[in-house]
């Protein structure tokens, strides 16, 4: 049976189907938006996978090219390994949904969110977070939600619910929201230097449209059955074995964490469990050895957090608010645009700045429709930065996902393309890497620019923020260590100027984190980023005023648009001519911007000089070095501009009379002449006369015009 909810969100309809489509999912829903439809699906496995102790979920979110009337390009004309806008909204469905699944839940589960039909709003990303809830919640998966998502914008001061496409472009704001009933779990934003207090309003009206879309989904939820959730039985574990674990290894993992070295702490640690687990093995229990662990690890999360709420200590012995040792460098690259190597304790990106020509330019076909990109930040994060031997593979979810928030942080502060014509590559390799890489990245990203001479608009910093929370016991805590990442309760990323918020990304283990708690960590993550901006400051406290002498120079005039096809040439040859000769790159576009760039000065303003012949125009009054391309018996036609001929009388060609054009000038000739007039159809009128000096001595006359 078919059963559906709907609510109205910004003016459009969202509805909520299920029992149509795709029946022998666990649970299915089909969600509409307007004109966009995407499917979710949630299936689980029946058995728990063996010899796992964590939740094995899978989020995918695919975009079908027949959604927006497309066929996908390439030889095989169907789709295939997911873009960048895919990777990044599996990551957003994903994160919020699964802090919500059950302790113990180990069976292998998959949802999958499909764009079926794309009304080009942009609002795929935030109805495939909702619709995946929805259907997890209409299934008998376990699952602590529904959450709902929302996205908001703001435009003239005003913020706007669900803004399409057109209004993105010019808001100030683009904040994805993902939360239950209670609370937020979830937030991705970007922004244009916006205060805290707004950032936090943002939010808040995002919540309150969440409850609206929540209740509708547990609507739902009874309309179609209420099914009963599976039973997640939770492993037994023997209490004696727990005692035993908790007297051999209590005081031992309390010594290691407080040591502050990150390998070290590891290293510590590992050889108690394994003193652990040796002691205490048994063969007539073949799972004793995973109990081991699992109450050692259990040990090692409440050791970490009590040291932190009573005593105010964390493992390298800083308090809650303390940001750790900061090195800044920048030039450290000889042959590259620019450089930058940011550490921060035990975290360090190189960050290194690449300037390219229009011909760099991304190009992206999107459901949305083709554009093109000219800034991009791409993250590393190869095995070495953590002590580990494994392949290298592509970029992974995590490494997109971290790229795209430090891109997202670094972009509003990039000047425009009329101020810094360059398309603008940065890499962070990270070397090192004990929490906040993606700070990192933000912060060397922005030395980098710096030391490549970027007129960036203000310097941007980045901080990672953490929460332990027990009952009402709360510690807020800034520059979070890897470890505190893993047994903390919260990941807050904040990154801004001294004026504002450029990007946010939270992301909540627990049920969720109140206003007054996002209030608080934002209040400090600001503090946090001022000091670490006045450290990066002390490195390079401006842009470069030149660019390396590696970097390409890049020109750019604007010609008419009736004389691009003038600097094109019959069939290129023109500008093909111009770029051999130069030894430089053009690229012109069709409003008649002309970009032209080159490494060597000299050659750059060769071509500056050859494109501004072919599109200067004649200026009555002035002298110009013509050739002579044709005659005739009534005066003679020069070229004074390339493309450009005007006619010299032959009562203009000396102050003689002249019997024949012939006898003064022949084809090929190269003679001066003054522009007499340009009339309306364009015909310029020229004199050589008028360059010549007049005569000496009696009786010579001057012939005239008639």
């Amino acid at each position: 049976m078919v059963h559906a909810v709907e609510l109205d969100i910004a003016g459009r309809t969202l509805r909520l189907e299920t029992g149509r489509v795709a029946k022998q999912a666990d649970g299915s829903i089909w969600a509409s938006y307007g004109d966009t439809v995407v499917l979710a699906t949630a299936v689980a496995s029946q058995n728990a996978k063996p010899g796992v102790d964590f939740l094995p979920l899978t989020v995918d979110y695919q975009e079908k090219a027949y959604a927006a009337g497309k066929i996908p390009g390439g030889y095989f004309k169907r789709e295939g390994r997911p873009s960048e806008k895919e990777v990044l909204t599996s990551r957003l469905i994903d994160r919020p949904l699964r802090p919500l699944f059950p302790e113990g839940y180990y069976f292998e589960t998959q949802v999958i969110a499909s764009v079926l039909s794309a009304d080009k709003t942009g609002s795929s990303d935030v109805i495939g977070i909702t619709a995946a809830s929805a259907a997890l919640a209409v299934s008998n998966i376990p699952f602590l939600g529904p959450i709902a998502g929302v996205k908001i914008g703001r435009v003239n001061g005003q913020f706007v619910v669900n803004p399409d496409l057109e209004t993105l472009e010019q808001s100030e704001l683009h904040l994805v929201v993902a939360g239950t009933a209670d609370a937020v779990m979830m937030v991705e934003a970007g922004a244009n230097e916006l205060p805290e207090t707004t950032m936090l309003a943002a939010i808040e009206l995002a919540h309150a449209e969440i409850k609206k879309i929540v209740a509708k989904i547990n609507e739902l939820r009874r309309l179609s059955g209420d099914k009963p959730k599976r039973p997640v039985v939770a492993e037994t574990i023997d209490p004696g074995l727990a005692g035993q674990v908790k007297t051999l290894v209590a005081q031992g993992i309390r010594d290691a964490i407080m040591i502050p070295n990150k390998t070290a702490r590891q290293e510590r640690l590992d050889l108690i469990l394994k003193d652990a687990v040796e002691k205490l093995k048994s063969p007539d229990d073949p799972h004793r050895e995973r109990h081991v662990k699992i109450v050692f690890h259990g040990l090692e999360y409440t050791e970490v957090r009590n040291m932190i709420l009573e005593k105010g200590s964390r493992a390298d012995g800083r308090g809650p608010g303390d940001i750790r040792p900061i090195t800044c460098e920048v030039g450290v690259l000889p042959r590259t645009h620019g450089s930058a190597l940011f550490t921060r304790g035990e975290t360090q990106s190189l960050a290194v700045i690449t300037l390219g020509t229009t011909d760099d330019e991304q190009r992206i076909d999107a459901l949305e429709g083709e554009y093109t990109r000219t800034f991009m930040l791409h993250y590393n994060f190869p095995p070495f930065s953590v002590g580990e031997a494994r392949p290298l593979r592509s970029p992974g979810r995590r490494e997109v996902g971290h790229g795209a928030l430090a891109e997202r942080a670094l972009k509003p502060v990039i000047p425009g393309k009329d101020v810094f014509p360059y398309t603008l590559r940065i890499v962070s390799d990270i070397l090192e890497s004990n929490g906040s890489s993606s700070m990192a990245t933000v912060c060397g990203g922005t030395l980098g620019m710096m030391d490549a001479g970027v007129p960036i608009k203000e310097p941007v910093a980045g901080i990672a923020m953490g929460l332990i929370k027990e009952d009402d016991r709360v510690m807020i805590l800034s520059d979070i260590l890897g470890l505190e990442d893993h047994l903390g309760d919260m990941d807050f990323k904040v990154c801004g100027t001294r004026h504002g918020v450029t990007a946010l990304q939270m992301d909540i283990k627990i049920g969720g984190i109140t206003p007054a708690l996002m209030h608080q960590a934002l209040e400090q993550a600001k503090a946090g980023r001022l000091h670490i901006l006045n450290c990066m400051l002390k490195a390079i406290g401006s842009p470069r005023q030149n660019m390396s002498a590696f970097a390409p120079r890049i020109f750019t005039i604007k010609v008419k648009q009736d004389k691009i096809r003038e600097v094109i040439g019959p069939g290129g040859k023109t500008i093909r001519g111009i770029q051999a000769d130069c030894g430089v790159k053009i690229n012109i576009e069709d409003t008649g911007i002309v970009t032209i760039a080159s490494v060597d000065e000299a050659s750059l303003e060769k071509a500056k000089e050859m494109i501004g012949r072919i599109v200067e125009e004649v200026e009555v009054g002035k002298t110009y070095l013509g050739t002579v391309r044709k005659i005739m018996d009534f005066g003679a036609f020069v070229e004074v501009l390339p493309g450009t001929d005007g006619l010299v009388h032959i009562s203009q060609l000396a102050h003689h009379r002249v019997k024949s054009v012939a006898d003064e000038v022949a084809e090929g000739d190269q003679i001066l002449v003054k522009v007499l007039e340009v009339d309306r159809q364009g015909k310029i009128r020229l004199s050589r006369k008028d360059t010549m000096p007049a005569p000496t001595g009696a009786g010579t006359k001057d012939q005239s015009d008639g």
